[in-house]
């Protein structure tokens, strides 16, 4: 039975600000099962061809990699392959990434796909006055990288221009602490009642950030959302079973 999860629609009238989870957005798939062995098999390269080269250990240390976890390349292989199976969101990791990315996306072997209402959700927020805004675990070199080279039909657009900022763990604090959010609303001179957090993590953020964030589930749980904001109500449907496929639509159709 799906679990019903209101989202204030008032509020989202309200709101002045829109702060996006990357997951809301793109299938979490794309992630888990494109970006993270392109970045394993990158640093696997690199461990074994240029593990003494200076700029390869610049590239360990600038990310924040401890000592420890990189005495040799099988240590570090092991260490990054094993954060990565249980999708720990270490921020060294998380830097890494980012960077390794860099490559992929600038040389055309990675292109991030969204879903297909996406853009034009966007848009439509954006023409429509309202700041868009990412605070995602990924690093802000990552995120950057993400949106530019968005799949869009038979070509591909740089997304960046719609955000006004960005933010990851290692600027405003991790997305699970109430703290992080004050920051943000610091930082885009908003208070709290202007900020809406949407998000596809429900366990850390549906009701205990109280008014920074109201939750609106994505990737492997809804299609389609009901599309009753438009009467001051929206619902988001938690489907129970493990492996439903992706939705083509993301939870931003509700909001359009």
């Amino acid at each position: 039975m799906a679990a019903r999860m209101p989202v204030d629609g008032a509020r989202w009238k309200g709101s002045r600000v829109a702060l996006l989870d990357i997951g809301t957005i793109s299938s979490i798939s794309f992630v888990k099962d494109v970006l993270y062995p392109y970045a394993l098999n990158r640093l696997s390269a690199l461990a074994r061809d240029s593990w003494n080269d200076p700029t390869f250990q610049d590239l360990l240390v600038s990310a924040g990699f401890p000592q420890e976890t990189r005495p040799d390349p099988e240590t570090l292989l092991a260490h990054v392959q094993d954060l990565t199976r249980r999708d720990v969101k270490a921020t060294y990791l998380k830097q890494l990434q980012g960077k390794l990315w860099k490559t992929g996306y600038e040389n055309g072997e990675l292109k991030t796909p969204l879903f297909e209402d996406v853009i034009p959700a966007l848009q439509a927020w954006k023409e429509a006055g309202r700041t868009l805004s990412i605070f995602s675990s990924g690093s802000v070199q990552a995120q950057l990288q993400f949106f530019s080279v968005v799949q869009d039909g038979s070509s591909t657009r740089d997304l960046r221009p719609l955000f006004a900022s960005h933010f990851d763990p290692t600027i405003a604090g991790s997305k699970l602490e109430e703290a992080s959010y004050t920051k943000i609303c610091k930082e885009l001179s908003q208070d709290a009642a202007s900020v809406t957090f949407l998000t596809d993590n429900v366990k850390g953020t549906s009701y205990h950030l109280g008014g920074f964030a109201r939750s609106l589930v994505g990737d492997f749980i809804i299609n389609p959302l009901s599309r009753s904001l438009l009467s001051n109500t929206c619902h988001a449907f938690q489907n129970s079973g493990p492996h439903s496929p992706p939705p083509k639509q993301s939870p931003l159709s509700s909001f359009t």
